[in-house]
């Protein structure tokens, strides 16, 4: 087993027996608590601190917060510099934003009061699909700007540009923004040496047990649309069939049985040199969280997300509801594993443009949905029909998550 451009410091994760303190030692906090011309309300309020959080609690108590002060929310992320949560509250010149503001700071975190409510922000990133589903484009909500980001790629030029940029304008000061990205929106499938299917090449995201015990997997779907059955290795023997995918639309996921139903199909990611990490549950993802990506292309690589329920436009079609995020890819890493260092499955790699040499942005289909979407299928419930490696054995080992062959 071998994983290419592992840098120094990748490795140390890779190599690390306490894989959560090597990780966390390695990744990268790019959320700052506070913006330009903005109030990071950084004191939580006379008399309050804001208490830290770990970043797996962080999604829970957002979407609690989020519930209770109703159309004042305006988004959340987390500071993982400081192991602290912001909620954006709604600042409409009344008293409501006020009382909700005191309610996010009696919960122990930051209220920062912003201009643009939720609403407003969904309701451009609505504009935008109407009037800008361009491909080469992406757009998402960014709660520390309080904006919608919105990517162009290199693609992105003549007319194309100027109809994106009169869109953007339209939506009012201060709503959105644009960004040019180095590279061109494209999901990461090539022809390789991973696993394969039709000549394409993808990474395997977590292995899975689904609704009837059946062991099987869950990668990008457009592997999964691309062929129907994938081998371990280049035209090697079929080892899983797909039962579900969905690209483009509302994601990009596929899930795959294995075709020996004694696979053993730990539930694991494979980080390189031997060593792997335990996945013992989903989660949901939250802006500023450190993850981690491993692929069959360039190992692992870590980072954390920018932006939720995005929507990028390949030239293939849109993809909407995906984790948007900082961490790098390239073509063969499809489908591959994002998690955390404490073992949460996060998402699957989608596309995005760049590489891991000059970066770029990433997609990732968020765990959870997918998996609720292809009929309930689990993470951690452990290897179902373990039966592999005994008498009688066919050699069919089953495939750890991201492993490269």
């Amino acid at each position: 087993m071998s994983h290419r451009r592992i840098s120094k410091g990748k490795a140390v994760l890779a190599g690390a027996g306490a894989v959560g303190v090597a990780a966390a030692a390695i990744l990268l906090p790019n959320a700052n608590a506070s913006q330009s011309g903005t109030d990071d309300g950084a004191g939580g309020g006379a008399g309050q601190n804001p208490r830290t959080v770990s970043a797996a609690s962080a999604p829970e108590l957002v979407a609690r917060l989020s519930s209770q002060l109703g159309d004042d929310y305006a988004g959340a992320y987390y500071d993982a510099a400081k192991k602290q949560i912001v909620v954006n509250v709604a600042d409409g010149g009344g008293s409501g934003g006020d009382e909700s503001a005191e309610r996010v700071r009696a919960s122990g975190v930051v209220a920062r009061n912003v201009r643009n409510s939720m609403g407003e922000l969904r309701s451009a990133t609505g504009t935008l699909t109407r009037d800008a589903t361009i491909p080469g484009t992406a757009w998402a909500v960014d709660p520390r700007t309080n904006q919608v980001l919105v990517t162009a790629d290199t693609t992105v030029t003549g007319e194309r540009w100027d109809t994106l940029e009169s869109t953007v304008r339209s939506l009012g000061e201060g709503v959105a923004r644009i960004q040019k990205s180095a590279g061109e929106f494209k999901p990461f499938l090539e022809g390789g040496d991973a696993i394969f299917g039709g000549g394409a090449r993808c990474s395997l995201g977590f292995n899975v047990t689904t609704q009837d015990g059946t062991p099987g997997f869950l990668t990008a779907g457009h592997c999964g649309v691309a062929a129907e059955q994938w081998s371990e290795a280049q035209n090697g023997a079929p080892v899983g069939t797909v039962q579900a995918a969905t690209f483009p639309g509302d994601g990009d996921f596929a899930l795959l049985t294995y075709d020996d139903p004694a696979t053993d199909a730990p539930s694991e990611v494979d980080l390189g040199n031997g060593q792997t990490l335990p996945i013992g549950q989903a989660g949901e993802a939250a802006v500023g969280l450190d993850v981690i990506r491993m692929g069959s292309t360039t190992g692992l690589a870590d980072g954390s997300v920018t932006g939720l329920n995005a929507t990028v436009n390949y030239a293939e079609g849109s993809v909407s509801g995906l984790i948007q995020t900082n961490v790098c890819a390239e073509p063969g890493d499809s489908g591959g594993p994002l998690f955390t260092a404490d073992g949460t499955a996060i998402g699957l790699t989608s596309g995005g443009s760049g590489d891991c040499t000059s970066g770029g942005e990433t997609f990732f289909q968020p765990v959870t949905t997918a998996l609720a979407a292809v009929g309930g299928a689990e993470i951690g419930a452990g290897g179902a029909g373990t039966g592999a490696g005994g008498e009688g054995d066919t050699g069919n080992d089953g495939v750890e998550a991201g492993r490269d062959h």
